[in-house]
């Protein structure tokens, strides 16, 4: 492959790195503005879930009161009948015909208030399970890339032979280099210096006659003598 061949597979190579980081930071961003609206139609749910349980909670009571009426006026019409009031009786059994077709009507609408209800609830559930996973998702991702970009540059500081982090750990190894020098030679004059006090002494305590200096030429010359003569 000629230089220039391989040139332009390194500028085709980084152009492809460039448009894959820039579609990935848009996707961040594309997410982020997804979750945003997607919390604000969760809102919206909750509020609409919120007017279904009122809704059927006001239902609800229509039909007890309905029901509460229907008993009533039976016993009424049981009354009437123990009366032999029969004009009475039929008058309140076609008030009765008429609460009950009422009851019928309200505990239809209650009914459909409750399905809407498990329905709506099924769904808020399950959007905010969702959403809450995407956003542990997208979190992560946002976490890890920013771990790894400080990873990066830190490692590009480093790994550089001219860059300030290597030249300051250049410094900092010739300084210790420096003071373990300094400390060995340190360490050497005291050695000295203690050895040439001890010289010092043995020669005060020889001259002093405390300890024995040595032989002298006479003295071996003496001990010559000696061994001739004997």
């Amino acid at each position: 492959m000629s230089i220039w061949a391989k040139i332009a597979t390194a500028v085709r190579g980084g152009a492809t790195e460039a448009g894959e980081a820039f579609i990935d930071h848009q996707a961040l961003r594309i997410l982020d503005q997804e979750i945003r609206e997607a919390d604000g139609e969760l809102g919206k749910s909750k509020d609409a879930l919120a007017g279904i349980i009122a809704k059927r909670k006001l239902a609800d009571k229509k039909v007890e009161s309905l029901k509460s009426s229907f008993s009533e006026y039976e016993g009424y019409a049981m009354q009437a009948l123990d009366k032999g009031d029969e004009a009475l009786a039929t008058e309140i059994a076609e008030k009765i015909a008429g609460l009950e077709t009422e009851l019928m009507g309200e505990e239809g609408v209650a009914k459909s208030f409750v399905d809407s209800e498990s329905q709506l609830r099924k769904a808020v559930a399950q959007t905010e399970s969702n959403l809450k996973r995407l956003k542990q998702q997208v979190d992560t991702v946002k976490a890890t890339e920013t771990v790894q970009k400080a990873q990066a540059a830190v490692a590009a500081r480093h790994s550089g032979a001219g860059s300030s982090m290597r030249s300051a750990l250049d410094s900092l190894d010739r300084l210790k280099n420096k003071q373990a020098e300094r400390s060995a030679r340190l360490e050497a004059a005291s050695e000295l210096a203690g050895s040439t006090e001890e010289v010092s002494l043995d020669d005060k305590l020889k001259a002093a006659g405390i300890i024995d200096g040595g032989a002298s030429g006479g003295d071996v010359l003496a001990r010559l003598k000696a061994k001739r003569s004997g």
